[in-house]
C-alpha cells in the first residue's frame, strides 16, 4: 500500500517553549538527545510514509539546513515556505498544495503519533469524504478534550468553548482531500480550524478513534514526557 504524503505544519512562532525557541524553530528543539524532527521522520518512516512536505515559517530555513532532502531518512523531503507573513495553519497548507496531486496527511509539527497510518488511509479511502481528524479518548485527562466524539462521528470540535460532552481531543492528525482547501485564495491568512468546522457543518468530516495516544512538545511538560520515554529508547515507538 502506498501512503499518502504528509505535511508537517512546522511553522509556527513556538512561544510556550520560550526561551529555548528564541534561536531555534521547534522543529530543532532536542528531544532524547537529537532535534524532534528527526524523531518525526523516523516515526513516518517506520509507519511506511516516504513523501514529506515540511511547510515552515519561522526559522524554517535552519530544518532546511538541517534536514536537507530527506534521504538520510529513506525519503524524499520538499520544502514550502508561507512568506514575508504567516499564512496560518490552513493558508500553509493552501500553499503546499503545489506540491501534492492527491489526498494527503496533515501533521501538526509538534505532534508525535505513533498510530496506524495504513489503517487511518484505508478508512478515508472506504468512507470516500473531504476530511477525516484522528482523535484519542482522553480519558485520564492528560490533555485538555477539545472533540464530542459519539457513535464514530465528530460531533463538536472547539478548543475554546469545552463541556463535560467532549471526552476526545484532537490528535494533531488530519487527512484531506484537496478540495477542502479548494475555497481559500492563495496566500491568505487562514487557520485549519475553520477548515474543519466547514467540512463539519457539511457533513464532510469523518472522525478516526485511535487508541494508541499521541504525544507533543509544544509545552514544557510534554517535552519533558517525550523526552523521558526516547532517552530511555528512542526506538520505542518505531515499527518493523
Amino acid at each position: 500500500m502506498i501512503l499518502y504524503p504528509v505535511v508537517i505544519l512546522a511553522g509556527g512562532l513556538a512561544v510556550r517553549l520560550r526561551p529555548i525557541t528564541e534561536e531555534i524553530p521547534k522543529a530543532l528543539v532536542e528531544v532524547g538527545g537529537e532535534p524532534f524532527i528527526v524523531h518525526q521522520l523516523r516515526l513516518l518512516y517506520s509507519r511506511g510514509i516516504r513523501n514529506v512536505i515540511i511547510s515552515a515559517w519561522y526559522l524554517g530555513e535552519m530544518i532546511r539546513e538541517f534536514i536537507g532532502d530527506g534521504s538520510r531518512f529513506g525519503m524524499q523531503v520538499q520544502y514550502v515556505f508561507d512568506g514575508e507573513k504567516a499564512l496560518g495553519t490552513a493558508g500553509a497548507v493552501r500553499k503546499a498544495l503545489g506540491f501534492i496531486d492527491g489526498p494527503f496527511f496533515v501533521l501538526n509539527g509538534d505532534t508525535y503519533f505513533p498510530c496506524d497510518f495504513a489503517a487511518i488511509q484505508t478508512y478515508f479511502e472506504l468512507c470516500a469524504q473531504s476530511g477525516l481528524m484522528t482523535v484519542n479518548y482522553n480519558q485520564m485527562d492528560w490533555h485538555d478534550s477539545n472533540v464530542e466524539f459519539k457513535d464514530g462521528e465528530i460531533i463538536r470540535h472547539d478548543k475554546q468553548n469545552r463541556d463535560a460532552l467532549m471526552q476526545h481531543v484532537d490528535a494533531g492528525l488530519a487527512l484531506f482531500d484537496p478540495i477542502a482547501f479548494a475555497h481559500l485564495p492563495e496566500g491568505q491568512s487562514a487557520d485549519l480550524m475553520d477548515v474543519f468546522q466547514k467540512l463539519l457543518a457539511e457533513g464532510k468530516l469523518l472522525g478516526y478513534e485511535e487508541q494508541q495516544r499521541f504525544y507533543e512538545v509544544g509545552s514544557f511538560s510534554g517535552l519533558k514526557e517525550l523526552d523521558m520515554l526516547l532517552s530511555e529508547n528512542p526506538d520505542r515507538f518505531l515499527a518493523g
